[in-house]
């Protein structure tokens, strides 16, 4: 072989190399809003050009069931937004590969999975809130609502939308908190009591407040950045904080276990709990996984991180399959269909 000859073959495997290296792929489930996708994305991509994500997309529950019926073929190399009590049952599956990312120790550790090294790390927080559309509710000569108990009143009745919990994580944390924080006999009258005035069950944790903000319904039990967002788009909403107490659950992220791409999805890993990463969460989410790196959201409600409860999530994923069970049996009836 020549040296021209040498030179050129180097060359062609070096760009060869770079070409695999360039071509590194992450198939990626989620449940992060799929508005936030394509920014996620790009800010990782900024500093990780050579890891393409392909995103898996739905709501909670229904990539909790997709991941789980996946079990013994899975699809996915990494998790990256999903509620952390589906994470658990995850755990409890054994199918998340534990990995410590870099830098997890800065983290508060309500974030942090108690496991060393973590089989899942949370990111940022979203908290049950309400919205309400003021002007329909002055045309119907409706109080705001200030509690959960509220809700029940006879003048609500029909005037109501929340997430179905078995679709959506954001109604699983409603009525995981209510358990919580009223008792089991007592959680499931209040609701019994709310279920007589809720129009529909959707299968979107975000829905019930794109509801309010459209004037289609007048309270959307939904969650808090959700709210601040439709009232910073002008939308008449008040976003209010029960004052019972919050649901809450945290959008968290694991390896699966087996992944081909062990390296880049703990490079993802990584960054997902960088500053850079918790400055594209905080755009909507008031309450990081790092402390002190936060800026104010336009509109977020005051009460939200106050009102968090003591969320117990070993006990909501440990009877999660149950409490669904229950949930579904009284109350499906008035679920929207599924499309």
């Amino acid at each position: 072989m020549t040296g021209k000859t040498f030179l050129l073959s180097s060359a062609f495997l070096a760009l060869t190399a770079l070409a695999a290296q360039a071509e590194t792929e992450l198939t990626v489930y989620t449940a992060f809003e799929a508005d936030l996708l394509e920014r996620y994305a790009a800010a990782f991509n900024e500093a990780h050009p050579d890891i393409k994500i392909n995103w898996v997309r739905d709501s909670t529950g229904v990539v909790t069931a997709k991941l789980l019926a996946e079990k013994n073929n899975p699809k996915a190399d990494v998790v990256w937004g999903l509620a952390a009590t589906s994470l658990l049952v995850l755990k409890t599956e054994g199918m998340l590969e534990p990995y410590a990312p870099q830098g997890v120790e800065a983290l508060d550790t309500r974030f942090v999975d108690t496991d060393s090294p973590p089989s899942w790390v949370g990111v940022d927080a979203w908290i049950a809130a309400i919205c309400f559309n003021t002007i329909e509710a002055e045309k119907l000569g409706l109080p705001a609502p200030a509690s959960w108990e509220d809700l029940t009143k006879p003048e609500y009745a029909g005037h109501v939308v929340m997430p179905n919990p078995a679709s959506s994580g954001t109604g699983f944390l409603d009525v995981s908190a209510w358990l919580q924080m009223f008792g089991e006999e007592k959680g499931w009258d209040y609701m019994d009591r709310l279920h007589a005035n809720v129009a529909s069950y959707t299968h979107s944790g975000s829905k019930p407040c794109k509801m309010a903000a459209a004037g289609e319904t007048v309270v959307g039990v939904s969650f808090e950045f959700r709210g601040a967002s439709a009232k910073t788009d002008g939308a008449p909403i008040e976003v209010i904080t029960p004052s019972e107490g919050l649901g809450w659950d945290m959008e968290a992220n694991g390896i699966i276990a087996g992944t081909p791409n062990l390296e880049a999805a703990q490079t993802l890993m990584d960054w997902a709990i960088t500053p850079e990463a918790m400055a594209q969460y905080n755009v909507g989410f008031g309450v990081l996984a790092l402390p002190g790196v936060a800026q104010p959201v336009p509109n977020y409600p005051a009460g939200a991180e106050p009102g968090m409860i003591k969320n117990d999530f070993e006990w909501a994923a440990n009877n999660r399959a149950a409490i669904l069970e229950e949930w579904s049996r009284r109350y499906d009836n008035k679920s929207e269909p599924k499309t």
